[in-house]
């Protein structure tokens, strides 16, 4: 197996669409614009919540928006998403002795995420998921961040394994591309959020129904 698992947050550990989208919707409406649906708010995620809230303007508004518009709902939509950032996102089935498993045969194991370090590791906190990974890396924690090679890169080398002996699991063309130029095998969960992408066609090395299949005695390149 490897010597480290790099996870990406958002669809790959945690479904925590159904808190994103009550704050997008209450930063949206506080804003006078409507709101967006679950499922709608799922296809914007991955790629920091500055982009997703780009996207559900475009898509209620139709039309350019200006910086202050987007800095006022980022501020909105932060403020209350830090507040319940937990009250309905749940982790995957399996996610949890995946990570038991993993931890307790000796590997390494860290968070890639997009999203913003405050957040990841209050949400870490409030799963009680942080206590298993040795490094967090968050969208701003560095200057690039994925589909960048630089955030799995820098979890390499806080983890001290190499990117050949490291598995990053996501679940969207932005972890595929992250880990691929990073240099490490790569395999991407199924229900996650990919942008309404074809799985199939991202080139991850393998795509896996659940966590558990992590624990299978092989490797996926």
């Amino acid at each position: 197996m490897y010597q480290a698992y790099l996870f990406d947050l958002d669809g790959t550990l945690v479904d925590t669409a159904p808190d994103l989208s009550t704050a997008l919707n209450y930063a949206l409406r506080k804003s006078g614009h409507p709101g967006v649906n679950e499922a709608e708010t799922r296809q914007w995620v991955g790629h920091g919540a500055q982009v997703m809230i780009e996207q559900a303007l475009k898509h209620v508004r139709r039309s350019n928006t200006k910086d202050d518009l987007l800095e006022c709902i980022h501020r909105l939509f932060l403020d209350h998403y830090a507040a319940h950032i937990a009250d309905k996102s749940i982790a995957y089935p399996n996610a949890l002795k995946t990570l038991q498993t993993l931890r307790s045969g000796g590997s390494k194991l860290g968070v890639v995420t997009n999203k913003a370090i405050h957040l990841t590791r209050i949400l870490l906190e409030q799963m009680d998921l942080e206590q298993y990974f040795n490094v967090i890396v968050g969208g701003d924690s560095l200057q690039v961040r994925k589909p960048g090679p630089e955030p799995a890169l820098y979890a390499c080398n806080e983890l001290d394994t190499v990117p050949s002996e490291t598995l990053f699991v996501g679940d969207s063309a932005t972890d595929v591309g992250c880990a691929r130029a990073a240099g490490c095998d790569v395999v991407c969960v199924r229900d996650g959020y990919n942008h309404g992408a074809n799985l199939e066609e991202l080139g991850a090395d393998s795509i896996i129904d659940s966590l558990a299949d992590l624990l299978r005695e092989e490797r996926f390149s």
